[in-house]
């Protein structure tokens, strides 16, 4: 991500502009793109202040509001609810509209994690051939019966 522009050259563009010079004008004088230098008058009109906003994403999340709903949702005695449903049940009883990722994002967070089902054995782990058998040997295969 871009760095923002220093402090010191956001302010000789704004004292410029203020000077009478137009938005166009100083953003030539100081080599930086027009709508830039509008962007950074109308924040100075607005704020008060030079400096630049905050970048990235903003902390915390709207479902933050909302754990406690949440939380009692999988407390229940079946704990046996999909992020979809969780999304259904905060859309009808919050008004929160929020996808299934999000909420998935939300448990890690915290650390939250559950399987619906019982782990189960990989389906390639029973023996298929002798320990002492050659290598493409159908002989002493235990899956295909020597003829």
């Amino acid at each position: 991500m871009a760095r923002a522009y220093g402090i010191d050259l956001r302010k000789r563009v704004i004292e410029a502009i203020e000077a009478g010079i137009s938005t166009r004008a100083a953003a030539r004088r100081f080599a930086i793109g027009e709508s830039t230098a509008g962007s950074w008058h109308r924040d100075w009109r607005a704020k008060g202040t030079f400096e630049p906003a905050r970048q990235g994403q903003p902390e915390g999340s709207k479902l933050d509001a909302h754990e406690a709903f949440i939380l009692a949702l999988i407390e229940t005695d079946d704990k046996d609810i999909s992020l979809a449903e969780i999304a259904d049940r905060l859309k009808a009883e919050k008004g929160v509209s929020a996808c299934p990722s999000l909420i998935h994002r939300f448990f890690k967070k915290r650390g939250i994690t559950w399987k619906k089902r019982p782990p189960t054995l990989r389906s390639n782990s029973a023996k298929t051939s002798w320990p002492n058998a050659r290598r493409g040997s159908r002989d002493n295969s235990t899956s295909i019966h020597a003829a």
